[in-house]
């Protein structure tokens, strides 16, 4: 650290940051916060870190409740070099090869990052679509490197909108077209497209209505891979609060906040359930963007019917098994899907119709880590895309008919035919549970859609609204869902924050040298 760092170090150690909620933006506020000197306190409404990455444990099994896998790992290296940790001392990671198994009924294809044995995999399945897999890679590179600096700022002020390198970014920004008639352009066999559309779902979108933009998403699978963390993607979690407290957070669990409390309109910290008041120079909110905005601001709070009429994402039902035997033969990742993959995402976006005809994403990951059940067992975890709440669905009702027709997909259409009779532990989680357990508005697990209307000036600002102390992190604030662009949000609220109290930090850039890198 060189002396201005210690510098504002010093200066920073005089101000306290209160950050609501230890889910990965929380925790990757408080890691770099903490880092550069701030008197940081988390606080957090359950009994363990992660929020929508935490560890579910049912018995001797441990889940990922949220995501499986880090893709942009470059990202997370990242965070960690601002906490002046070293992400592959502090965590065991494994690149996945092959990444995913895409099914169609009969026809399957695995997917690699390695770029000849990707053009060969698709020309052995789809014989001469392997060129247009070749155009889609050189093109993106360029994308990539436009968009990539767009994505680290923030546009809390309309004048970001001008800044040099968006305007160079504007014509991929701007377009109407839609990431799957993009790949239109690189691919006949509409199968082929949905393998470079279907990352279209970390954002809860539609491909046939997800802007063409985000086709950056397959690319940096294809181009760096994805990894998976022994021990679940949780740890990641229980990692950043581990440095976080190193560097002197406090981290305080089962600790409910009931409302941010303000004054005029500047925060002044946190009122909890129990009556304790947290006093802060500065919070950062990191509950789930629907929740905390008609919950939590009290005289501020925005009315449930103005939120509602934002765009939202779909939610999930899910299904966490733990198994007495481990498919060996199965991929650790796999996506089943649908008959009719177009009807699918219709019913899903409408949000009115519970697909019977579901697309299923299923992963094993026994396969790859031992840690995640006991020997000779596995875990398994079952993820259905499906309708948020904004229309009423018993799912009390309808639970376990939907778990069984899931199963007897998962059975038909896998090499896991007796899976029923191999299962020790279940458990499920429905959009119903997201909302009301989890706290999720609408129980849209992957947050605010992003439609050209809900995207960078247009997404909430991590600076809140007209707070001029009250900083946003998670999938509801810019530059959106999913764990990069999460860990992302909390390094740019970070920075603002800095930023206010006197202390400019440039951030680590490890992305522009490895883009710069020949493929």
């Amino acid at each position: 650290m060189n002396v201005l760092a210690v510098t504002a170090s010093r200066k920073n150690a005089d101000r306290h940051i209160v950050v609501v909620g230890a889910g990965p933006g929380g925790l990757t506020a408080a890691m770099i916060l903490a880092h550069r000197g701030f008197r940081v306190t988390v606080v957090e409404r359950a009994g363990r870190v992660g929020g929508r990455s935490a560890c579910l444990q049912a018995g001797p099994y441990a889940f990922d409740t949220g995501p499986t896998f880090l893709h942009q790992k470059f990202t997370l290296e990242e965070m960690f070099q601002e906490a002046g940790r070293n992400l592959d001392e502090e965590l065991d990671l494994v690149q996945l090869d092959p990444m995913t198994r895409l099914k169609w009924g009969e026809t399957s294809i695995d997917t690699t990052s390695d770029s000849g044995r990707m053009a060969a995999e698709i020309e052995r399945v789809f014989p001469g679509e392997s060129e247009g897999f070749g155009r889609f890679m050189a093109d993106h590179e360029e994308k990539i490197r436009l968009l990539i600096p767009c994505l680290r700022c923030s546009y809390s002020n309309l004048r970001d909108l001008f800044r040099k390198r968006l305007l160079s970014a504007f014509p991929y920004v701007a377009t109407k077209e839609s990431v799957f008639s993009l790949l239109g352009n690189y691919f006949r066999d509409e199968r082929l497209r949905l393998a470079f559309t279907f990352q279209s779902k970390y954002l809860g979108m539609s491909p046939w209505k997800c802007p063409a933009l985000f086709s950056i998403l397959a690319f940096l699978e294809y181009r760096f891979g994805i990894h998976h963390v022994q021990g679940g993607v949780s740890r990641i979690s229980e990692k950043m609060a581990e440095i976080a407290e190193q560097e002197g957070a406090e981290i305080r669990l089962n600790s409910c906040v009931q409302e941010v409390l303000s004054q005029g309109w500047e925060t002044s910290g946190v009122l909890l359930e129990s009556g304790e008041i947290i006093k802060a120079d500065a919070v950062v909110l990191n509950a789930d963007y629907g929740y905390a905005v008609t919950q939590l601001l009290n005289g501020h709070n925005m009315s449930e019917d103005k939120v509602r009429r934002k765009g939202f994402s779909c939610s999930t039902f899910m299904l966490y098994l733990g198994l007495d035997t481990l498919y060996e033969d199965e991929p650790h990742h796999q996506i089943l899907f649908a008959d009719d993959y177009r009807r699918n995402v219709n019913e899903i976006q409408e949000e009115r119709t519970v697909s019977e005809d579901m697309s299923i994403y299923v992963r094993n990951s026994s396969v790859t880590d031992p840690l995640v059940a006991p020997e000779g067992h596995s875990n398994l975890y079952i993820l259905v895309p499906t309708i948020n709440t904004r229309h009423h669905v018993d799912w009390s009702g309808k639970r376990s008919a939907y778990r069984d027709k899931v199963l007897d997909r998962v059975e038909a259409r896998t090499g896991m035919k007796d899976l029923r009779r191999h299962i020790v532990e279940e458990r499920i989680i429905t959009p119903q549970d997201w909302r009301d357990d989890g706290s999720i508005f609408m129980g849209a697990t992957f947050n605010l859609k992003h439609t050209l209307n809900q995207l960078l000036y247009l997404r909430p600002h991590n600076r809140y609204g007209k707070f001029r102390n009250l900083y946003l992190t998670g999938g509801g604030t810019h530059p959106g869902s999913g764990l990069p662009t999460i860990y992302e949000s909390a390094r740019i609220s970070s920075n603002l924050i800095c930023e206010q109290f006197g202390s400019v930090y440039e951030p680590v850039d490890l992305t522009t040298p490895l883009l710069a890198e020949k493929p």
